[in-house]
Formats: C-alpha cells, structure tokens, sequence
C-alpha cells in the first residue's frame, strides 16, 4: 500500500515538475527578452472566450486523431515521422471521391473516411516495406515521403481543381450538402452559434479503438513487447517484420483520418490553403501525453487553448505569436525530462526495496543490488 502511494505521487509528479519548469523557463526567456511577464502570464491564464473554447475543442480534434497515429508507432519505438504527408496524401483522394458524389448522403461520408484510411496506409506502408526489405530507417523514409506527397498533391491538384467565382483559391469539388458532417451546437452551454467539429465522435471512436487495441488484444501485447525488446519478442515467437508492416499501416490508417473533420466539418474541399504542420504537432501531444489515449486527449486540449490564446498577446501584451511556440517547445522538453528523471527516481526506489527483503532474508546479493 506504501508503494502503491509512492508511485501514484510519483506518477503525479512528472506532470507538475514539467508545468513548473516550463513556467520557469519561459519566464526566464521573457526577462531575458525584456518583454512584460505578468502581461504575458494574464493573457494565457485567462479564461478563454466560448468562442476559443470551441475552437479550442475542434483543434484538439484534429491533434488528437494526429497524436494517435503517432503513438501507435511509437509504442513499437516506431518514429512515424510521415503524418504530415500521409494526411494530405489521404485528404485530397477522400476529396476528389467525395466531391464526386458517387455515393448519396451519409454513404458518400462513410466510403470516404474509408477511402482515406486505405490511401494514409497505402502511403504510409512504403515506408513499411523500406524498412523490412531494405533496412531503411522510417524516420528517413517517412521525411522523404512528406516531401514527395506534398508536391505529388500539389500536382494533382491542379489537375483535379474547380474554378470558384471570385476566388483565386484553388480546391476541388465543394462538397453537396448531403455529403457533409453537420456540426454540434454548444450554444445552450457557452451562448456561441459556433459548432464543434461532428467528426469529434469519430475522433472519440478512434480513441477507444487504440485503447483497446493496446490493452485488450495479443496484437496489441505483441506491438508493446516488440517496442520494449525486440529481441525478447523473436524468442517469444513475434514475427517483427510482421510487426512493423502492421504498426505502420495502422499508423498511416489513422493518419489518413486526421483531415477529415476539416474537409466534412468546415472546408468542404481540398485546396491549397489546407492546414499544415498537424503531423508534427501530433507528435508533440503524443509525447506530452505519454502515448495514452486519455492522456493525450489532454494534451491536444492544451495545445490548442496555447494556440487559440496567440493571437491575444500581440493585442494585449504587446508580444510576438511566436512566443507560444517557444512555450509548447519547452513544455515538450520539459515533460520528456521530467518523466525521464521519475522513471530513473522509480527504478531506483525498487532497487531499494528490492535489497531491503534480500537482506532481510539474509541473501548476499543485496548489497548488490542497492548499488
């Protein structure tokens, strides 16, 4: 029961060492900088307008959909650097399929999310296939790929686009309205016409699909083993290669879903003003949350309150935008420090006890193992 107390504080300490440090550190850089501390801290601990709280709830959505894929190659210490590429690649096919409306309603919905989950993991399994036949790392191959599906899209693009009136913005067909998402209304709670994202159920779906994919089923054992010892895991029968085909489709599947509260929710097309860079702000929410489903929800949320309250510190601080990424930077930093210094905490913690019931029975390997 002590120990089960100590671990639980522990475990607890992480996350309150790193929002200390971050804090710290950010304050230091602002003095150093010579810009207004409290001005600054009273525009990110404000409470936020209903407005930013729903926009703050649809960017978590997007985050977390591109946090998930993340984790799931990161439990197998996979490094799916190719988010990035891997949603667009898969957000332009679902809207060239969808814009065609082949299908009515709801069906053409369904079938498109569909449609770009197969293209994220067809995207993402060259990558796969790299590393399995060739030895490539995925970070290589995955940074590569980025750059190939951003261009490869661009083209196609212009290919696939439609001319809208009075707009130079190229984009392809707008969506029907049967074919798109209708958003949730929060104004009997926070009094704003603004909806969250409709998709936000797919991204709670997804959530709990990896929850229980890790916790609940030998595949998820397996990926986990292989992710802690890749040796072990050969001796126990896993076939790796296997492993890591399956990791990275499942990775690039989830990927693929990352756009897709954007194109059926807000901008009912492809174009080229998509958004950029979620890829590698999922990576930042799996790492603060730890690669847990609900931790990471967390800490999608977080993000996008940091996000959402930028712009107000040119307005009422005086302070660059720019200063929120510096902070995100240093929270990941400090979190990845934090949870290294409590593991190393922890082990030693059960080294201690491991020696104390050695010596107790009197076994001349305690002396040992306290060292």
């Amino acid at each position: 029961m002590k120990m089960d107390v100590r671990r639980i504080g522990l475990g607890l300490a992480a996350p309150v060492l790193a929002i200390v440090v971050a804090l710290l550190l950010t304050t230091l850089i602002l003095l150093l900088a010579g810009d207004p501390v409290l001005a600054v801290w009273q525009v990110l601990f404000k409470a936020p307008l209903p407005r930013q709280v729903v926009a703050i709830i649809n960017e978590a959505t997007v985050l977390y959909l591109s946090a998930v894929a993340v984790a799931i190659g990161f439990k197998m210490n996979l490094f799916n650097i190719g988010v990035d590429g891997q949603y667009r690649v898969a957000s332009f096919v679902a809207a060239v399929f969808a814009g065609a409306h082949f299908l009515p309603g709801w069906l053409n919905i369904i079938v498109s999310l569909i449609v770009a989950m197969a293209s994220g993991a067809l995207w993402s399994l060259i990558a796969g296939l790299l590393k399995v036949t060739r030895g490539v790392s995925e970070v290589i191959s995955t940074i590569m790929l980025n750059y190939i599906a951003t261009y490869l899209v661009a083209y196609f693009l212009r290919m696939a686009a439609v001319k809208v009136e009075g707009s130079n913005a190229t984009s392809t067909q707008i969506l029907a309205e049967d074919s798109r998402v209708p958003g949730i209304s929060l104004e009997w709670l926070f009094g704003t016409p603004r909806q969250i994202y409709g998709l936000i159920v797919l991204a709670i779906l997804i959530g709990v699909a990896y929850w229980f994919l890790l916790a609940r089923t030998r595949f998820g054992f397996d990926l986990r083993a292989t992710g802690a010892s890749e040796s072990a895991a050969v001796a126990s029968g896993v076939n790796v290669k296997k492993m890591v085909i399956t990791a990275m489709v499942l990775s690039g599947a989830a990927a693929g879903l990352v756009g897709m509260p954007l194109l059926f929710g807000q901008d009912y097309a492809y174009g080229d003003t998509v958004q950029a860079g979620l890829g590698f702000a999922g990576m930042s929410v799996a790492l603060l949350g730890r690669n847990h489903p609900v931790g990471m929800a967390f800490a999608a949320v977080l993000w996008g309150y940091l996000d959402q309250l930028s712009n107000g510190l040119q307005i009422s601080a005086g302070v660059s935008d720019r200063l929120v990424q510096i902070i995100q930077g240093i929270i990941v930093l400090s979190v990845v420090i934090a949870y290294e210094l409590v593991r190393r905490a922890s082990q030693r913690m059960e080294q201690r006890r491991v020696a104390r019931e050695l010596a107790a029975q009197g076994r001349p390997e305690a002396e040992a193992v306290a060292a």
